[in-house]
């Protein structure tokens, strides 16, 4: 069956279409309470058009995208480059049901080499910024990493600590022949470039020519009769030679290369990346996209633009499975932001092609993954709508913790897993104002009623809410639930762990007595690793703002200044203890501030003192 060809869709009606422009932009498709679909166009007009007469089958998933859509908005852009850009943002922004979402978005580790410090050191980063610096990476598997670290600081001792402050005694690290001590001046600064230089080229996968060097470096050592040196030096090749052994050759050459592989069963489609750093395989990641809207080729070229960002850098050449859409476009974006050339090439022999065949097998194995993945996933969540009566099928579950210190700084810490697995663009962190007492239970009405709140103004309500109490807790869900009237809505369950060796225990509405599960149960295990990820969140927030208030300067209690007049009056005077000190003329001395902004800071730092005297 398809649409009716007569008939246009409601929000793409002959009016509207007659207001679009002919040139390029963007269209944000719009359901109810959401942004369904962003979508760019070389000719606005043309492309809404194309939806307005769409005449495919009624199942189809543009068909039922355009039966959610309740409004249309277009924005115009100059150039076809310029929508690509906005496109991708747009994308990140509202994460639309129908477009390509990367939901693996973390950033992978990165090795950094501070070429621009006198003493260059060698650190860990996620963050690739423009500060000349060297970057080798990313690392998809932290051990590997630690491991080049560890032989790499075996092999050359640079310096670790921040900064190199002049010092009289050098630290345990120079004891230990792990440094040279540039802060104590003992390190020659000659040799201190040589020793960067060659941790270069084994960071660049140059072990061959690391090797020749520390054999002519060992053979000078023994001529000169230095036999401790030429055995350090021996012992580095040894360990650079057991490397050799175990590096995967991926290509004949040094190049840093992105393999992309795609495969599509039915309307889901599986992307498998592979890192080829220096030749060599460093890691892969895998992203599993359940239904996408758009042919192979553009489903890539928003992959491309979803994964490279001015965090994430494209490396110098791309190998992809076909020729994307907007092709050109894409090149000039990814040279943009790696600063440098980019190329896109699409393999047909050879050792590239051998690669194509990795990323391809691995794109496939994600369907298996995910198969077992659903498999395992729908076991678990009808053991869990059996054991605990649910109503609902618990494919979004909610958790929420209150965590406070004596009272102060009460912090609501929410978080969501779809289908067993952490959904972190649903977590949360809800700061409770107002209350200098501990009264969990009123915080939890609180930070329950604003969820539901946003949740039925959003469409955003989970399947099942958990609460990390008691019967208590378990109250107070279900007269916010009631207020809102949704308890046959979502489901509600509260966990606590009792005294003694009783366990955990597990409360419903209606129910007199708690549900006890056997402590090795799958379903109790993954209750309270939801349970344990609320505390984790909501103690790392606390951590936060603890930092926060610890870093905290007098000065902040003042007002009337910013941040610039804060570093101007330290700078001038030198500490707090003597701008609190200072007379107003002393003040006055301080760039920026005048005689009436003197006395007005003068005032609130003796406002204690003035008190005191009263008294």
């Amino acid at each position: 069956m398809t649409a009716d060809k007569g008939t246009l869709h409601p929000a793409l009606n002959t009016r509207f279409l007659a207001t679009l422009s002919h040139g390029p932009g963007i269209y944000l498709m719009q359901g109810k309470r959401e942004v369904l679909y962003v979508g760019k166009a070389r000719d606005l007009r043309k492309r809404l058009s194309q939806y307005a007469h769409f005449a495919g089958p009624i199942h189809s998933k543009t068909a039922v995208m355009l039966g959610h859509v309740r409004k249309v908005e277009t924005i115009l852009t100059t150039t076809e480059k310029e929508a690509l850009i906005l496109e991708a943002s747009l994308i990140k922004k509202h994460r639309p049901r129908y477009n390509v979402i990367l939901r693996d978005d973390k950033n992978y580790p990165l090795i950094k080499v501070t070429l621009k410090d006198r003493w260059p050191k060698v650190v860990v980063t996620r963050r690739r910024i423009r500060d000349g610096s060297r970057y080798f990476g990313p690392f998809a598997s932290t051990s590997s990493m630690r491991t080049t670290l560890k032989l790499l600081f075996s092999m050359f001792p640079l310096r670790r600590c921040k900064t190199v402050r002049q010092r009289n005694r050098p630290c345990l690290n120079y004891q230990m022949g792990r440094c040279p001590a540039p802060c104590a001046g003992r390190a020659d600064e000659e040799e201190y470039q040589d020793m960067v230089r060659e941790a270069l080229l084994f960071l660049e996968g140059k072990n061959r020519q690391v090797i020749k060097s520390l054999k002519k470096k060992m053979h000078q050592a023994a001529a000169a009769l230095a036999f401790e040196e030429a055995a350090l030096f021996r012992d580095q090749i040894a360990a650079l030679n057991r490397t050799l052994e175990y590096q995967v050759v991926a290509a004949d050459h040094i190049l840093d290369q992105d393999i992309f592989g795609l495969a599509r069963h039915g309307a889901s489609v599986g992307l498998a990346l592979l890192f080829v750093r220096a030749g060599m395989i460093s890691g892969s990641q895998n992203f599993f996209i359940t239904d996408p809207i758009g042919k192979d080729k553009q489903i890539l070229s928003q992959t491309i633009m979803q994964y490279y960002s001015n965090r994430r850098h494209p490396p110098r050449e791309l190998l992809l499975p076909l020729a994307i859409e907007d092709g050109e476009l894409v090149r000039e974006q990814l040279a943009e932001l790696r600063e440098g050339p980019v190329t896109l090439r699409i393999p047909r022999r050879g050792k590239q092609m051998q690669l194509m065949r990795m990323a391809a097998a691995n794109a496939e194995q994600v369907f298996s993954e995910e198969a077992k993945k659903q498999k395992s996933w729908q076991i678990l969540a009808k053991t869990l709508t059996k054991k605990l009566r649910l109503q609902n099928n618990p494919d979004r579950i909610e958790c929420l913790d209150i965590s406070n210190l004596a009272g102060k700084q009460a912090v609501g810490s929410l978080v969501c897993f779809f289908q067993g697995e952490p959904e972190k663009p649903g977590y949360r962190h809800y700061r409770i104002n107002g209350r200098d007492e501990p009264d969990d239970y009123a915080m939890m009405h609180e930070v329950l009623q604003r969820r539901m709140e946003t949740g039925l103004k959003k469409n955003t309500l989970p399947d099942m809410l958990l609460l990390d109490g008691g019967k208590g807790q378990l109250g107070i869900g279900v007269e916010v639930l009631a207020q809102f009237d949704l308890l046959q809505q979502i489901d509600l369950v509260a966990i606590a762990k009792e005294k003694q060796d009783e366990g955990e225990k597990l409360f419903r509405p209606g129910r007199k007595n708690p549900i006890l599960l056997p402590a090795h149960t799958p379903a109790l295990l993954y209750l309270m690793r939801i349970r344990d990820e609320s505390h984790r969140f909501g103690i790392t927030f606390h951590r936060r703002l603890r930092q926060k208030n610890t870093l905290r300067s007098p000065l902040d209690r003042v007002t009337g200044i910013g941040a610039q007049r804060k570093k101007d009056l330290l700078k001038t005077l030198g500490s707090f203890k003597r701008i609190q000190s200072a007379t107003v003329d002393d003040l006055t001395t301080v760039p920026g501030i005048g005689p009436v902004l003197a006395a007005n800071i003068f005032g609130q730092l003796h406002k204690n003192d003035e008190k005191n005297h009263a008294a």
